[in-house]
């Protein structure tokens, strides 16, 4: 296991270059021009100083090449100094935002809490009701709860989530009248901090409909993998045998069964975990959620390329990793596998 790991990462060293070169290359071809948001007052020769201040007068493989420098050797500096009080990035110039002219992790860490709160919950609100609307589809295959887990989750799947939040918007919150204790708050407090109880209560409230469109949006992807992994594993020689051995239903279905049914569910909830870190775009921008998703789109829209490229890398990175781990987890839900 350990020998598949340490060659998986060095396959992943040029596979994440190749990447960011490729992401560096599209961005360097979008159209746009980050100064496009400046004053048109501003002279030109003026203008052309900024420009060049921003390091956008170098050719862009030069300009490529300290990225990479910037992302795999001074940024992980700045860290090992903030952790342990050592001076050896003093003087090092960080990537930074065209935008705020601020270092991009800066940015990145003061708006990864608000993600992972908000997205990490829904996504582990959203596994923990598929796994089991899955299993009991399966095992009660064609029953009413199976058609009604089945039509729900076709709901989740099919509807964007943009449609899904409009709609909760406007019953939570336009429907139902602001004194009723069923209204929820459409745009998300960053700066509310959990205090008491009433602040806790008030957090409470306002995350319930981001959350709620994450975790049906996950729950629909999910419930669909395990009522499938389940229903090949049900009509499986072992199960019989295990039956036919006098083990009772309860073990058979969620020891020996569920075990096995994990294995490509693991892939699914693997691949949708750096989501969590990246943040979701669409249902962070409709409910102002200041996290990392509108972080990007606000990039996006200004022209930022520094921003989104690294935001855009830790996205790869995140892939590439959990497409790691998933690979291990596989070895240790299924003894049969073996990666030596």
């Amino acid at each position: 296991m350990l020998t598949f790991a340490i060659r998986r990462i060095l396959l992943a060293i040029p596979t994440l270059i190749f990447i960011s070169l490729v992401l560096f290359l599209l961005l360097e071809a979008a159209p746009g021009d980050p100064l496009a948001d400046m004053p048109l007052t501003i002279p030109p020769e003026v203008r052309e100083k900024i420009r060049l201040a921003m390091g956008l007068g170098e050719p862009w493989y030069v300009r490529y090449v300290l990225w990479l420098n910037n992302f795999f050797v001074t940024e992980p500096l700045y860290w090992v100094d903030s952790v342990f009080g050592t001076d050896w990035a003093q003087g090092k110039q960080r990537i930074l935002s065209y935008q705020t002219r601020s270092p991009v992790f800066d940015t990145i860490s003061e708006r990864l809490p608000q993600t992972l709160l908000v997205v990490g919950t829904g996504m582990l609100v959203g596994i923990l009701i598929a796994i089991p609307i899955g299993v009991i589809s399966a095992y009660r295959q064609y029953s009413w709860f199976d058609q009604l887990g089945t039509f729900i989750s076709m709901i989740g799947f099919s509807i964007p989530t943009f449609v899904t939040g409009v709609v909760l918007i406007v019953i939570f919150a336009v429907w139902i009248p602001n004194s009723s204790p069923f209204w929820l708050p459409t745009i998300y407090d960053t700066t509310l901090r959990v205090q008491d109880w009433d602040s806790f209560i008030a957090q409470v409230r306002q995350m319930i409909l981001p959350v709620t469109v994450l975790a049906l949006y996950y729950a629909a992807q999910i419930s669909r993998y395990m009522r499938s992994s389940m229903l090949d594993n049900l009509g499986q020689d072992y199960v019989r045998t295990a039956r036919a051995k006098g083990l009772t239903e309860k073990v058979v279905v969620l020891i020996h069964v569920l075990r096995n049914s994990m294995i490509p569910v693991v892939t699914v909830i693997t691949l949708l975990i750096p989501g969590v870190f990246t943040g979701a775009i669409i249902t962070e921008t409709i409910f102002k959620v200041n996290g990392i998703g509108q972080q990007l789109l606000l990039s996006l829209q200004g022209n930022d390329a520094p921003m989104v490229m690294t935001i855009t890398f830790i996205f790869a990175v995140l892939i590439v990793a959990f497409n790691l781990i998933a690979d291990v987890l596989y070895g240790l839900l299924d003894p049969r596998i073996r990666y030596d």
